[in-house]
């Protein structure tokens, strides 16, 4: 681009066309006879149109809002159904549990079912309780619930992973989310806009109940994870606060599904036929 070209297209912005259709039509004047007419005529059409077109797209939606509400209803109905037959079930699990640690123990000696109590709290397949450090955490109140999932404004997975690992780090003995008791194999992750922990949804607020000793809560406000919520908090408008707890109940977590390693067995030697030689052609 030459300096000259430049001077002339700031200069002269308007294309030539445009100005030869402006003079034309200043020459010409406006539009007389079944020109106006015809203009006239098709803006009405056009207007005429779209509203038939807003009324019919109006009397669609309100005669499907009412399928609508019903088929929200029913399915807001079937959610509730299936929540409490799960937690139906999920309280006859408890019971049943209960009932097979009380058989086992009663069979085994003293000693031996002292030491499975113990391994089953520390690895989180028995009910525990203590004193600890409850955090909470929620979305911003100004979230909209059918919003966006990636707003900023609401508590994501990773600040979870990111809480209980600080947590963890700072001699949590045992942590559950929302009654959800995490062991070593637990897992929290995203699903849509649902925050699955050990493939169960959990909601806002998200309680995280640690139990440990009296230091917990200095040690996790000193972490790092700590600090990054506090600024999040302050930036986002999300709930962050910790307050120390007495005597927390914390539930079992699920029995994991255990895998055994085998030790394989060792392959046989392929027979050789009869007649023929295992040793390469021409061998002495």
């Amino acid at each position: 681009m030459s300096p000259d070209f430049l001077s002339e297209l700031f200069s002269n912005p308007l294309d030539p066309g445009y100005a030869d259709a402006a003079a034309r039509r200043a020459k010409e004047g406006p539009p007389t006879g079944w020109r106006q007419g015809a203009r006239r005529t098709t803006a009405v059409l056009v207007a005429g149109l779209i509203g038939v077109l807003f009324a019919v797209a109006y009397r669609q939606t309100v005669e499907d809002e009412p399928r609508r509400s019903q088929a929200r209803a029913d399915l807001v109905s079937q959610i509730k159904q299936r929540q409490e037959t799960t937690d139906s079930l999920r309280a006859q699990a408890d019971r049943l549990r209960d009932e097979v640690a009380r058989e086992r123990d009663a069979a085994l000696g003293a000693d031996q079912a002292a030491q499975r109590r113990d391994t089953e709290a520390a690895t989180g397949l028995r009910r525990v309780s203590g004193d600890g450090l409850v955090v909470r955490l929620a979305d911003s109140p100004d979230v909209d619930e059918g919003g966006d999932a990636n707003d900023l404004g609401r508590i994501f997975d990773r600040d979870l992973q990111l809480v209980t690992n600080a947590l963890w780090a700072s001699g949590a003995e045992a942590i559950a989310i929302n009654d959800q008791r995490l062991t070593a194999t637990s897992t929290i992750r995203k699903a849509g806009g649902a925050i699955l922990v050990d493939f169960r949804p959990v909601t806002s607020p998200y309680e995280i109940r640690a139990i440990g000793d009296s230091d917990l809560e200095d040690k996790f406000r000193d972490t790092t994870a700590a600090a990054l919520m506090r600024k999040v908090a302050d930036a986002e408008h999300i709930g962050f606060d910790t307050r120390r707890a007495d005597d927390l109940n914390l539930p079992a977590a699920t029995e994991p599904q255990l895998n055994y390693a085998t030790r394989p067995t060792p392959a046989s030697a392929t027979p050789t036929p009869s007649g023929t030689s295992s040793k390469p052609s021409g061998g002495g």
